[in-house]
């Protein structure tokens, strides 16, 4: 059984060395006096060899082959580098060619562990398993890279915001950097017996004052800028949402769309305010302190720093198993959600089948995966805390043995090694906030890739033309139209669909359940586009109308309508805050509104509640008809919206005063069939018979069929 690429690698590096090291040995004379200069020509030699030898996997080649390549060549050098800096006086570095073979089997392994904890794979459980789990965007394209810049750019947008913040940042980091400095200068100025001055009193108190006042304005700009891309971010999304055709609604559990405002939307506005007020305030300490440190005592502070590349080191292991993790979470909270609200809207059925049981059985399960996650983060956020700690102990300890050393042998005051240790204390502390900052910012930058897949995202219908006539007839034609669903291509609802809905008249179209009655309504409304053949309005096809123009002018009133948080008078003036009283009255006369309306106590500014519940769904529906009167649409579609006590005519007075110029009544009950000017019979989404109901009873067709069950 051949080994994979990865596999491979490592063995034949190992050959290869062993090789230019062989090579080497008869330079080993002209190297080994240059000192520290020889191993990094040694280590300069060995590389073209060992990338020469990763060349030869040929198509088998690894990614990071390369890189693979230079941390095998260096890793000798380094260690020898580190050996000569912080060993004992007169250590010097060794070459790799003249030492014992087991040198070289110890520098393969210690590059071969140091590229599998780079490359460390992400947590189980967190990636995708199988082909059908990769992620993709909602409209079934690829997922779109570039999360961490364009929260950046996103941010950038704001920059006078986060210019100022940035400025107040680094004024703070220099006041905040100068105590330790003034604090060695003035003990070595008290044990060199000259004591303290007011001006050095004045120094310490400036530089405390100066860290405190842009510190505090610092933390402002950067809570200020967060919100202003909150507001920014949500809107946007919102307003991308609104316009997606409903296949994607269908698609989409509302959950996960709630999800991405309530969580993801913040998160990713914190990315960048809070990863810059963190990482750049931590990386100028970090690099003000390590100055310092360097000019104060090079030794020491080459020993204190290495707790930079080995934080580093964990920190990336962590920061790929989190942000696998973290993608799991979100997914399980927002299936978790979604299960909530579905029981929650169909409690009725679940208490009709009495399903209670089984519900909180899935609502147990989905908690429990929620929990299993958590723990796991949890779980792995302490094992990772421990070797920080551990790293940060270690550290401490040889710098304390070192620094004893050299204050022993007086190569440091102990005013230095005072300030030496501020400066430590503060620079591992800056380094924990940098890795741990620039591990947060990567896991909220992830977050949002959902919110920009959804930002990318086009409609898959055409959002309307350009067409915006001053009248229209209300004239509709559907011309040999056919449409099938995305989810059931091989089921067509409408086949080859051809009729006329005339200006001036009440047109019903009847017919059996899942005949495509709604369906008809669906492409009248433009909320979905013709499979094939043509919807016509005054002879113009839908889509060359403007989006908004078409709705203002074909206007739907469902059986069940959605009415929005508010009092009666401001759904029905919906969009039209400018109508005249009498306009108003009118409306809500006609649509049999206005007993409903007089007969409560507040009237017109009666609060329907969250989608009207606190009126019945006849009152509701009398609510929708007056709001959709209001607009005197050219063609008003009515899907089962009238009440048992209405009829065709009541319809038809609508038209013969204005109110509406075309009528499409979509129902079932004898009476408002009767009382339509036409009928157009649907039967398995074809047109069966058109006439007027006395000529369809006549025939003993379809129509008849209908009325008589």
């Amino acid at each position: 059984m051949a080994l994979p690429p990865a596999g491979l690698l490592p063995g034949v590096l190992l050959v290869a060395d062993a090789l230019a090291l062989v090579l080497l040995v008869p330079l080993v004379p002209v190297l080994a006096p240059l000192g520290m200069l020889g191993l990094w020509l040694e280590a300069a030699l060995r590389l073209p060899i060992l990338t020469v030898a990763t060349w030869l996997l040929a198509s088998r080649r690894p990614s990071g082959a390369t890189a693979a390549a230079v941390t095998v060549a260096a890793t000798p050098a380094v260690f020898g580098t580190f050996r000569h800096l912080l060993g004992p006086p007169g250590a010097s570095p060794g070459l790799l060619a003249a030492a014992a073979p087991t040198w070289l089997g110890v520098t393969h392994a210690a590059a071969t562990l140091a590229m599998l904890a780079w490359a460390a794979p992400p947590a189980p459980g967190g990636v995708p398993k199988t082909p059908g789990d990769v992620p993709k965007t909602p409209g079934g394209v690829p997922k779109a890279p570039g999360s961490v810049r364009r929260a950046v750019a996103l941010t950038w947008e704001e920059r006078n915001v986060l210019g100022a913040a940035v400025l107040c940042l680094m004024l703070a980091v220099v006041g905040e950097m100068s105590g330790p400095y003034v604090t060695g200068k003035v003990l070595d100025a008290i044990g060199s017996g000259d004591g303290v001055t007011a001006g050095a009193v004045g120094m310490v108190a400036a530089a405390g004052a100066t860290s405190v006042l842009f510190s505090g304005c610092r933390g402002s700009l950067f809570m200020l800028l967060m919100a202003r891309l909150r507001q920014s971010l949500s809107l946007r999304l919102f307003s991308h949402l609104v316009h997606q055709d409903l296949d994607f609604f269908q698609g989409t559990p509302a959950a996960e769309l709630l999800a991405q405002f309530s969580m993801e939307v913040p998160r990713v506005c914190k990315s960048v305010p809070a990863g810059a007020n963190q990482l750049l305030r931590s990386l100028l300490m970090a690099l003000v302190v390590g100055g310092f440190m360097v000019r104060l005592a090079p030794g020491l502070a080459l020993l204190a720093l290495l707790e930079v590349p080995l934080g580093i080191a964990t920190r990336r292991i962590q920061t790929t198993r989190k942000q696998a993790l973290q993608r799991s979470m979100v997914e399980a909270s927002a299936r978790t959600a979604s299960g909530v609200q579905e029981s929650v809207a169909a409690i009725e059925t679940i208490r009709t089948f009495s399903a209670e049981e089984e519900e909180e059985e899935q609502h147990r399960w989905n908690l429990a995966k929620e929990l299993r996650l958590k723990e796991q983060i949890e779980l792995e956020l302490a094992f990772f805390t421990l070797v920080h700690r551990v790293i940060e102990l270690a550290i401490r300890v040889m710098v304390l043995f070192r620094s004893h050393q050299q204050l022993r042998d007086g190569h440091i005051t102990p005013g230095v090694l005072v300030t030496f240790l501020l400066y430590q204390d503060r620079v591992g502390g800056h380094v924990q906030v940098l890795l741990y900052g620039f591990n947060e910012f990567l896991t909220n930058a992830a977050a949002g890739q959902k919110i920009w897949e959804y930002l990318d995202r086009k409609p898959t219908g055409n959002v309307g033309g350009t067409r915006e006539p001053p009248e229209l007839q209300g004239h509709v034609t559907f011309q040999k139209v056919s449409f099938t669903y995305p989810g059931n291509p091989e089921r067509p609802v409408l086949k080859d669909v051809t009729f006329e809905v005339r200006s001036g008249e009440v047109t019903a179209l009847a017919g059996p359940n899942g005949s495509g009655k709604s369906t008809a309504v669906a492409l009248l409304e433009r909320l979905r586009d013709p499979g094939s053949g043509t919807v016509l309005l005054d002879g113009i096809p839908l889509p060359e109308y403007e989006h908004q123009y078409l709705h203002r002018k074909v206007v739907l009133v469902e059986q069940d309508p959605v009415l929005f948080s508010g009092t009666i008078r401001e759904n029905i003036i919906l969009g039209l805050e400018h109508c005249k009283e009498s306009e108003l009255q009118e409306a809500a006369t006609a649509a049999g509104a206005m007993d409903l309306i007089q007969g409560l106590e507040q009237g017109w500014d009666t609060e329907v509640g969250e989608r009207g519940g606190r009126l019945a769904a006849g009152e509701r529906r009398r609510v929708a008809l007056a709001r959709a009167l209001l607009r005197r649409p050219a063609v008003l579609i009515l899907d089962e919206a009238l009440d048992d006590g209405d009829d065709g005519a009541v319809s038809g007075r609508w038209v013969r005063t204005g109110l509406a110029q075309t009528v499409l009544v979509v129902s079932h009950r004898p009476r408002v069939l009767d009382g339509a000017d036409r009928l157009v019979v649907l039967e398995r989404g074809a047109v069966m018979e058109t006439g007027t109901p006395a000529e369809l009873w006549e025939r003993r067709g379809a129509y008849s069929r209908l009325l008589l069950g």
